[in-house]
């Protein structure tokens, strides 16, 4: 998907092109949607980078399609725009995710640093989460997308690393108990194929895998975590970790 192609929602016909405009001088690929229906249509056939969705629209209002455009694309990029105090409408889209919020009338200024700010933090790492249980995979991305990271998800190992072949990760979230090839095998042909990414190990049978994560640890994966996850600990590990490949 490319960065610059971005869509703009908004039923003010006339708001919509001044701010087409402007992003096009500055080399954005802009199409636009007079309703939240619309935007849902465009979204299902073209991939976008960052969305400016209005918060009141007829029939259906912005936080009402956000959480369908969140459906259809996860990772995109939502700012809300807004002429009216809908704080309860404003708290729950930044509760959803939206990545900010501009008041009309917009200070154009204002909203291209946004769009930096934003592509600053979507070139974040890349997280691989590789486990057999499908509610801690859902868990886990929906977590870290909330948080502004991109990710990719593996059922088993092999997933993983067929994956990492053709994309680079920074961050690999490995299950130790896998269906086919276990943990251990798995950070090993990873750490092979991406060897500056890190490994965080998670295991729910610590006693039964502790050889394997031992082995894993001496081969300089970062660390290991115990299911039920804490996932406080887990977001503070993985901040650390972008910090760390940033600098």
């Amino acid at each position: 998907m490319s960065n610059t192609n971005i869509l703009i929602v908004d039923d003010n016909i006339n708001l919509s092109k001044t701010l087409a405009f402007i992003l096009q001088k500055k080399g954005y690929s802009i199409d636009t949607a007079e309703s939240g229906a619309e935007a849902i249509a465009k979204i299902k056939e073209k991939s976008y980078y960052l969305i400016f969705l209005d918060i009141k629209m007829n029939v259906m209002n912005g936080v009402e399609a956000f959480k369908k455009i969140k459906e259809i694309d996860s990772n995109v990029v939502v700012i809300m725009m807004t002429a009216y105090a809908v704080e309860d409408l404003i708290q729950e889209a930044l509760k959803e995710g939206a990545f900010g919020i501009l008041y009309k009338p917009l200070n154009f200024n204002k909203l291209i640093s946004l769009i930096e700010k934003s592509k600053e933090e979507q070139a974040s790492i890349l997280i691989s989460i590789i486990d057999d249980s499908e509610g801690i995979r859902t868990t886990l991305e929906n977590i870290f997308n909330k948080k502004g990271y991109k990710t990719t998800v593996a059922e088993t190992g092999e997933e993983a690393i067929a994956f990492a072949k053709t994309n680079q990760c920074d961050v690999f979230i490995i299950d130790m108990k896998l269906p086919t090839i276990n943990g251990l095998e798995t950070y090993l042909a990873l750490k092979y194929i991406c060897p500056k990414a890190v490994a965080i190990l998670i295991s729910g049978h610590s006693q039964e895998m502790d050889d394997l994560i031992n082995s894993a640890l001496s081969q300089t994966a970062y660390t290991c975590l115990q299911k039920p996850l804490d996932m406080e600990v887990l977001l503070q590990i993985v901040d650390g970790i972008r910090t760390d490949l940033k600098n």
